[in-house]
């Protein structure tokens, strides 16, 4: 039976719901447990709306706003952007609104303007009178791609018109056969900045990738994936790889400064690297148990920077081929990155926050920041530069992880959302919504639900914007990929947006453009012959398994969730779908020995977030029937002894559970490389604030030559039986 969870309200608002309806505000929906329907309350409506940019605080002010929206749409001539697929039958036909116009004959004229830039026109003639909506059509299929439709309608001196951007789009992402000829493929997850390596300097590199694959490649390893690669202020608690200053852009953090070239000629940076005072720090830095972004970042910024001088004394003044290659990858990538370097080289001088900067500075497009970034050239060029080589190490790395064998080569992920204060929503004020932040309804997590502080994008903008950004966000996942995961895929349905200020409990979920989204992922995906996970754990819509299968985007498992709720079993491996990421645990779940050991409980405990001694009691004893459930499915598969109940060491459990995955049918298996190295504090405590718990930033006891030369770790790998 669902139980009703209403808010209270002062009065039945049908205007203000119908208005908060056409913007795509959900009215109820189904928590995780699958028995309360909590209903929107209409102060979370006017909150919402009033952060889209509407006033809808009293009836005649929501009826004003719901004319407005419809006199808009009834100006349009054309839909400013449409998305279908290749083999539609609705391709060909294009809808218009012809507008009111006093003629007898009005003439039209349809142009086509291919991606390739090639223009295609057709014309004709219609009556004239009121406004009405007529179809014409295309005589030709566009290609895959991104193209523009043109109308103009003339009637005498008069003219109207627009413009729709035309994506289209093929049935389905790049499929696992595609990449892995039927077979299934497994990899090794890390968190890169926890690696620690003989070589790098205090955090994993992209180096160190390489030394994975290498290694991965001899034990028939399809992928190594990792979290999210976006740029961070890598400073204080600005060191969540999901809450990044952009997502379009790169962490300088995972630069191997060894594998720069210009180190080769510039005996300063050499000299610098060898002095006494840089060994000792780095040797620190190297020996340290959790990372120190803002030292990591110290010590590497003076090599840096005189390596990007090296770079244009040597290569930008001689034209070389390596300036010529920069000069490609800036043409590629603007205007979005100088817009993004600007931002960093005036955060240098004005502080990390853009809100918090100069009035005339907060515009990005305005004069007074062009004139800034006259004057900040250098530092501009030089974030632009740093970009430029970590996105060749890391081509180098995709390339060297196909060499050793790995068919996927690397696997990205995407971050859900971008911080309030970074890059992405100081280049894009229209598209992030100020007054609202994304979040997650009170789930397994949280029973006050999560609140991730990330400011929402306003769909219906992001869609009237022909999803520049979107695709801008895709093409940068995608590159030097073979496989992407989209965090929090759920995102691509509906978001959970929360009033500022407001607890999660208060907030509501909004409507995406759901098809146009997996569309374009779909032809990103195919462009970049690259697979696509959705993470679909939490809340989820009952439409969105069947969704996933029609776009080909395989799913999230995470075993520790596989079970029938209702027996407490956990599922039988033949249970689990093709069409999947399989791994034991994600990002916010301690690796696979410290769940066994409850350490994660006993965390929250001990900084305050389970202050009740009776419910943290309680937890760890449900931890401990979990793991005797989990024991028993390995026993009935017949990967443990009978007597394992009584008899269990973390190096049995952790073979025993990667053998289990990997005889799932799912095309894809991740095993963690902390569960590799037998680690048990979790990186990430959900809904603890860093200044109580330090998420992000625990490293690996062992280096990774050391743990590649384990046999415990070939042990823990498991083997399909």
């Amino acid at each position: 039976m669902v139980e009703i969870v209403e808010q209270p309200e002062q009065s039945d608002r049908p205007l203000l719901r119908r208005l908060a309806d056409r913007l795509g505000i959900v009215d109820a929906y189904l928590d995780q447990s699958g028995s309360e329907l909590r209903r929107t309350s209409n102060a979370t409506r006017e909150r919402l709306l009033a952060a889209m940019g509407y006033d809808a605080s009293t009836e005649d002010r929501a009826r004003d706003v719901l004319r407005a929206l419809w006199r808009a749409k009834r100006r349009q001539c054309i839909s400013p952007v449409r998305v279908e697929r290749q083999r539609s039958k609705s391709l060909t036909c294009v809808m218009v609104r012809v507008p009111p116009m006093d003629a007898e004959e009005i003439e039209w004229r349809l142009a086509l303007v291919t991606e390739e830039g090639i223009r295609t026109e057709w014309s004709g003639v219609t009556h004239g009178g009121a406004s009405r909506r007529m179809a014409l059509t295309l005589p030709v299929v566009p290609p895959l791609g991104y193209h523009s439709l043109q109308v103009v309608f003339r009637a005498g001196h008069e003219r109207r018109g627009g413009c729709q951007r035309l994506i289209v789009v093929p049935a389905r992402c790049t499929q696992p056969e595609a990449r892995l000829h039927g077979r299934r493929g497994f990899g090794i997850t890390t968190n890169l900045y926890t690696v620690r390596s003989e070589k790098n300097w205090g955090a994993g590199d992209v180096g160190d990738v390489t030394t994975i694959a290498q290694w991965l490649g001899q034990h028939g390893g399809a992928f190594v994936g990792m979290n999210p690669l976006h740029a961070l202020r890598n400073a204080g608690h600005d060191v969540s790889p999901y809450s990044p200053i952009t997502r379009l852009f790169r962490n300088p953090l995972y630069l191997r400064v060894d594998d720069v070239p210009e180190l080769r000629h510039d005996v300063v940076a050499r000299e610098h690297i060898a002095s006494p005072e840089f060994q000792a720090e780095l040797a620190e830095l190297r020996a340290a148990s959790m990372l120190d972004y803002a030292r990591v970042m110290a010590l590497r910024a003076p090599v840096l920077e005189s390596l990007h001088r090296t770079f244009q004394s040597n290569e930008v003044n001689s034209d070389s081929p390596r300036a010529r290659e920069y000069a490609a990858y800036v043409e590629r990538e603007d205007p979005p990155l100088t817009r993004y370097a600007t931002y960093m080289a005036i955060g240098e001088r004005e502080g990390p926050d853009a809100r918090m900067w100069p009035e005339e500075l907060r515009n990005a497009n305005g004069e007074p920041v062009a004139e800034m970034r006259r004057q900040l050239a250098e530092r501009v060029d030089y974030h632009r530069w740093l970009q430029f080589e970590l996105d060749r190490q890391l081509g180098r790395a995709a390339s060297e992880a196909m060499k050793a064998g790995l068919s996927l080569g690397i696997y990205q992920d995407l971050a859900v959302g971008s911080a309030s204060s970074g890059s992405d929503v100081w280049s894009h004020p229209e598209l992030f919504l100020q007054g609202v932040t994304v979040g997650a309804p009170p789930d397994m997590y949280s029973d006050e639900g999560q609140n991730w502080g990330l400011p929402a994008i306003n769909p219906h903008v992001l869609r009237a914007t022909g999803y520049d950004y979107w695709t801008r966000l895709l093409r940068a996942g995608f590159r030097h990929t073979g496989a992407l995961r989209i965090d929090h895929a759920l995102g691509l349905f509906r978001m959970f947006w929360v009033p500022l200020g407001e607890s999660a409990k208060q907030g509501a979920y909004v409507r995406s453009f759901s098809e146009e989204l997996f569309g374009i992922l779909a032809l990103e995906s195919v462009r970049h012959n690259a697979l696509v996970v959705g993470e679909d754990l939490g809340t989820v819509p009952p439409d969105v398994p069947g969704v996933l299968a029609k776009w080909g985007v395989l799913s999230s498992k995470v075993q520790v969730f596989e079970r029938d709720f209702r027996t407490g079993q956990f599922r039988s491996a033949a249970a689990y779908p093709r069409m999947a990421l399989t791994t034991v645990n994600t990002h916010d779940l301690p690796p696979l020995a410290g769940w066994a050991e409850a350490c994660d409980i006993r965390l929250r405990s001990e900084v305050g977030d389970l202050s009740d001694a009776g419910v943290a009691s309680a937890m760890r004893a449900s931890r401990m029937s979990d793991l005797g459930a989990l024991v028993s499915s390995l026993i009935e598969a017949g990967l443990l002894p009978h007597d394992a109940h009584q008899n269990l060491t973390s190096d049995v459990l952790i073979a025993a559970v990667h053998a289990f995955i990997r005889r799932t049918p799912s095309a894809l298996v991740g095993l963690s490389l902390d569960d590799l190295a037998h680690e048990a504090t979790p990186v990430n405590i959900p809904g603890v604030w860093q200044y109580r718990y330090p998420s992000w930033s625990r490293r690996m006891r062992e280096t990774l030559e050391t743990l590649f030369a384990s046999e415990r770790t070939e042990r823990s790998l498991g083997r399909t039986v």
